[in-house]
């Protein structure tokens, strides 16, 4: 059973791994250095630890107590009990979910651990901004993909703000970063897939069309302002749109995601 304990004082030491949430730039350098992450309100907090997600310590208002009484069961971690407006104080924002977590990084598989069972994966070229990668997680797993693979610079899937946008999903859906961006869609090739590369090149084809038949499909979608590099484009098995009306050429890369996970999710 998790200690309650009782806080006074936004200056408590106890309370790091909470301090200044909004500023991206600490919390990254915070976060990666102590090898933790957060998860925020009772939904999310509950799927970190069902996902096996060494618990912290928690921070939450009184008023959640119950609600996650049967979570704050299965540990001994500390459970920082104090007001909204303490919290507020502490964290930087209003925590209107109520209940917070601190939990430790799990090492992430290899690719061929994540490869292993897959039919279906999203491979994410530099894609920055977390509420973009967190929404595309939530997607992909809602749409029953198997896996996703982040190339070195795509925003972290554990940072709050993907974590929250992707309700948890980052928690059930099997993922890890690519070694070798250079090599990363040929080796994909290599292992059985077909990649389907999301860009507007001259010999791209309706997604329909791209998916159609296929067995293993790696879904490759590139960078809010560029989209996919030249190398990545080039390299995709095959090159796929999205059909639009008149006027307008593309989606936002997370709204582009759910449509096409959808389309190939059918295939």
């Amino acid at each position: 059973m998790a200690e309650l304990v009782e806080i006074a004082s936004a200056e408590d030491p106890r309370l790091a791994d909470y301090r200044d949430l909004r500023d991206v730039q600490l919390r990254k350098h915070l976060e990666t250095e102590h090898g933790l992450f957060l998860a925020e309100g009772e939904k999310v907090v509950r799927r970190a630890v069902e996902g096996g997600f060494p618990v912290r310590s928690f921070l939450m208002a009184p008023r959640w107590l119950d609600a996650l009484a049967d979570v704050l069961a299965t540990t001994d971690a500390p459970c920082y009990v104090l007001s909204e407006a303490l919290a507020e104080e502490v964290t930087g924002f209003h925590v209107h979910r109520g209940a917070l977590a601190s939990l430790a990084r799990l090492p992430l598989p290899s690719v061929a651990d994540v490869l292993a069972r897959a039919r279906s994966v999203v491979v994410l070229e530099d894609i920055v901004d977390h509420t973009n990668v967190g929404a595309i997680f939530r997607s992909a797993a809602a749409l029953g993909f198997d896996a996703a693979l982040l190339a070195p610079r795509c925003a972290d899937p554990f940072y709050r703000r993907a974590i929250k946008v992707g309700m948890g999903a980052v928690f059930s859906l099997p993922w890890t970063r690519l070694p070798d961006w250079g090599t990363a869609l040929t080796d994909l090739s290599g292992a059985g897939f077909t990649t389907v590369a999301l860009t507007l090149a001259d010999d791209a084809v309706p997604l329909e069309e791209a998916v159609a038949g296929l067995d293993k499909v790696a879904l490759v979608l590139g960078s809010e302002g560029h989209g996919l590099s030249a190398r990545w484009e080039q390299t995709s098995d095959r090159r796929a749109i999205i059909p639009m009306a008149a006027g307008i050429d593309s989606l936002n890369v997370a709204a582009a995601s759910a449509v096409a996970c959808y389309v190939t999710a059918r295939r």
